[in-house]
C-alpha cells in the first residue's frame, strides 16, 4: 500500500526555540499519517506545553529522536528536502511543495527520506540547505509569506498524504540509491583529493565547495556510483614508485 511510504519519512525540526511550535508539529504529522519526529538541538524537550498542544498526538513526541545535529538525523536517508522561503544561490532549483512532495513520497515508497524544517525567526542556513538533496518551497502570497511552523508541517504533511495515496501505476526497480553518510563521504574524500592535489586551497575557497555540492546534486547518486568515484580518488591519491 502506498500509504506505507509515510512511514519512511522523518520530519526534522531544527533548533525550534518554542515548545508549543513541537507540540504543533506532532499534532499536524498525526493527522496525516506520518510519526517519526526528529528534534535537532530544540530550546525545550520535553515540555509540557509543547504536550498540551500536540492535542492528542503525544506518541510522536515520546518517540521522537533528539540529536545533537542535522547529518545525525539524515544518517541513512537516501533523499531530503529542505523547506525555505528564500531562493538560495548554491542549491539545487527549488520545487513547490505539491512537486516536491510527490518526489520524496516515490522515494520514500522503498528508502528513508527526510523532510527538514528550520528555526522559527531565521530558518535554515545555507550549509543545512546544501547537506540536503532539494529545497522546497511553498507558493505563499509573495507580499506576506510568513508561515508558522506548525502550519508549514500541516502543508507539507498533506501535501505527502496526497501523493502517498496515489496509486502507483508501474512501478520500476529502485536502483540502490547512496545514503547521505555516503555521500558526505564522498564529498570529503573529494576535498581531500583536491587539496592534497592543489587544485582546492582552503585558505582561498571561494564557492568552489558548493558549487561542486550542487554538481553532483542534481543527479541521485547510486552506491555503486559512491563508490567507483572514491575508487577513482583513491587511485589518483596513490604515490607513484
Amino acid at each position: 500500500m502506498s500509504e506505507l511510504a509515510l512511514d519512511r519519512i522523518r520530519v526534522v525540526l531544527m533548533r525550534t526555540t518554542h515548545p508549543g511550535n513541537i507540540g504543533a508539529a506532532a499534532r499536524a504529522m498525526k493527522t496525516m499519517g506520518l510519526s517519526r519526529l526528529y528534534l535537532v538541538e530544540p530550546v525545550s524537550f520535553p515540555d509540557p506545553v509543547a504536550d498540551a498542544r500536540a492535542s492528542g498526538a503525544t506518541d510522536v513526541l515520546e518517540n521522537a529522536r533528539v540529536v545533537s545535529s542535522l547529518p545525525e538525523a539524515l544518517q541513512g536517508t537516501v533523499f531530503s528536502a529542505a523547506v525555505t522561503a528564500r531562493r538560495r544561490e548554491w542549491s539545487v532549483p527549488v520545487k513547490y511543495a505539491r512537486e516536491a512532495a510527490a518526489e520524496l513520497t516515490g522515494y520514500a515508497r522503498q528508502d528513508e527520506v527526510a523532510l527538514v524544517f528550520g528555526t522559527e525567526a531565521s530558518g535554515l542556513t545555507n550549509d543545512e540547505v546544501a547537506l540536503c538533496s532539494m529545497p522546497v518551497s511553498i507558493p505563499a502570497n509573495p507580499a506576506f509569506s510568513s508561515l508558522n511552523l506548525g502550519s508549514a508541517v500541516q502543508l507539507l504533511c498533506y501535501e505527502l498524504r496526497v501523493a502517498a495515496l496515489e496509486p502507483v501505476v508501474s512501478p520500476e526497480a529502485s536502483p540502490d540509491l547512496a545514503t547521505f553518510d555516503e555521500v558526505e563521504g564522498f564529498h570529503r574524500h573529494l576535498e581531500q583529493a583536491m587539496t592534497a592535489s592543489g587544485f582546492y586551497d582552503p585558505a582561498n575557497p571561494k564557492r568552489l565547495l558548493p558549487r561542486v555540492r550542487r554538481l553532483f546534486g542534481r543527479i541521485r547518486l547510486e552506491r555503486e556510483e559512491v563508490n567507483i568515484l572514491r575508487g577513482i580518488l583513491s587511485t589518483m591519491q596513490r604515490k607513484p614508485d
